[in-house]
């Protein structure tokens, strides 16, 4: 039905969307029993359009090319998201911490695991929710249903919240700020403030369709006169050179989110910028980031705003970072979620709540695990490009606020054996095939992780 959704002449769409915004009083999800008043007023309004409505969609929304291969490092990859995309954010830097070895961060998002032992709405509108029970999780699943917590000392965590967020808040936010305390370390911990800012992504530049900071309305874009982007990528990289403002070097390209690079809850096209220096073949060994969008943020509601208008490509484009854009999309099926009851997913938010399955933030969730396939896809052209043979790494360590980065290099080895959770095979591979502990067990033909099999 989304073609239907994007494509109705202008009173059916109203017809669709006007009960979801006059009676869900917030962006993050919305209520099951609004959702289904939609779908009914609608449903009795069966017209031409809907037929045509159909029709088209099958071409609008047309899957776009095969996922490339770059050479990307594989020790550099990040995440970070806005409001479901942020909770989405915190559940790969957990249970994925092999694969986002840098770190991740959390734009107006909440707890690990905060919507499985409580009501979701607990974890918005600026309440208090408990993390008793997700910080007893984190430590009895590390390890066997997530990475190991330990990986967490070394990762970088950056979280931001603005003060007039009423549809997440700062309260829940700090919630995660101590329920990561747990297991982080506090030099390796950023948390920012904006006063006035409401539920939306901050940036420090007017675009086209964006809002004030103390607006929270679509696309949930805001001028706060804080670079969100930068900011981010700048804790989790360190210094970096200057952004673009301008025209940008590189392109944005289309990939088919199909096959075990999708999901349930996820649309058929995700979304790359890959700067001129990081196009495929090149010798240039790139980073990726990966950019994750809210609830109502997904190309199929607002087209191009959240890969275009947030500032990730700016500085993508002079530091050699591929920025990976997945899709979520709506979805107004009744779901049962971790706390039993039926929720539809209208607004296109990623799963933090139990719509696609109990294990939903641990390793083999599937959105997750569709995200972790496209991510182990992009990095397999790792060393293509490159005459060298040898690996290298770039282990950073903070101390406070001052960020230092020193370069080793190892050589490859084919005697050497994975440790637990560590990948050990895939397409593009060239590290140790053999896993100290666990079997190597293969996610798709392009990412194999030791797992232990019980």
């Amino acid at each position: 039905m989304r073609g239907v959704w994007r494509y109705m002449p202008v009173y059916y769409y109203k017809c669709m969307l006007i009960p979801l915004l006059t009676f869900t009083k917030i962006s993050i999800i919305s209520k099951p029993q609004e959702s289904r008043i939609s779908l009914i007023i609608c449903r009795t309004m069966p017209t031409v359009a809907t037929f045509l409505g159909l029709a088209i969609s099958g071409a609008a929304m047309a899957s776009g090319a095969a996922l490339g291969a770059y050479n990307v490092d594989p020790n550099s990859i990040s995440v970070s998201g806005l409001s479901s995309g942020g909770f989405m954010s915190a559940q790969l830097g957990v249970a994925y911490s092999d694969t986002f070895k840098v770190g991740f961060g959390v734009f107006a998002g909440g707890p690990y695991d905060c919507a499985r032992g409580q009501s979701y709405t607990t974890c918005m509108y600026n309440q208090n929710p408990s993390i008793t029970t997700p910080v007893a999780n984190m430590k009895s699943w590390s390890g066997n249903k997530i990475n190991p917590v330990s990986n967490l000392q070394s990762r970088k965590i950056y979280m931001w919240t603005g003060t007039a967020d009423t549809t997440v808040g700062p309260n829940v936010m700090s919630q995660l700020k101590t329920q990561l305390a747990n297991f982080a370390s506090a030099a390796n911990v950023s948390y920012i403030t904006t006063s006035g800012a409401a539920h939306t992504f901050p940036t420090d530049f007017d675009a086209a369709g964006d809002n004030s900071c103390s607006s929270s309305v679509s696309p949930y874009i805001s001028n706060c006169q804080y670079d969100g982007a930068g900011a981010v990528l700048q804790w989790m990289y360190g210094p970096l050179n200057a952004r673009n403002p301008g025209t940008l070097s590189g392109s944005i390209v289309s990939f088919s989110q199909t096959g075990e690079y999708g999901a349930s809850g996820m649309d058929t096209t995700g979304y790359l910028y890959v700067p001129r220096a990081c196009q495929p073949g090149s010798s240039t060994v790139c980073k990726l980031h990966v950019a994750l969008h809210g609830c109502k943020q997904s190309y199929s509601m607002i087209g191009s705003k959240f890969v275009s208008n947030t500032g990730y490509n700016m500085w993508a484009d002079t530091n050699d970072i591929i920025i990976l854009y997945p899709q979520a999309v709506a979805d107004n099926t009744m779901h049962t979620i971790w706390t039993g009851m039926p929720l539809p997913n209208p607004n296109g938010c990623w799963d933090w709540v139990g719509w696609y399955g109990a294990n939903a933030d641990q390793v083999g969730g599937v959105q997750m695990a569709a995200i972790v396939n496209q991510v182990a896809r992009v990095v397999s052209g790792y060393g293509a490009g490159s005459s060298s043979s040898t690996t290298a790494a770039t282990p950073t360590t903070t101390t406070g606020s001052i960020t230092t980065t020193t370069t080793t290099t190892a050589t490859v080895t084919t005697t050497a054996v994975a440790p637990l959770y560590g990948q050990c095979g895939g397409i593009g591979w060239t590290g140790p095939t053999a896993c100290a502990t666990g079997v190597c067990t293969a996610y798709s033909p392009y990412y194999a992780q030791c797992l232990l099999i019980v």
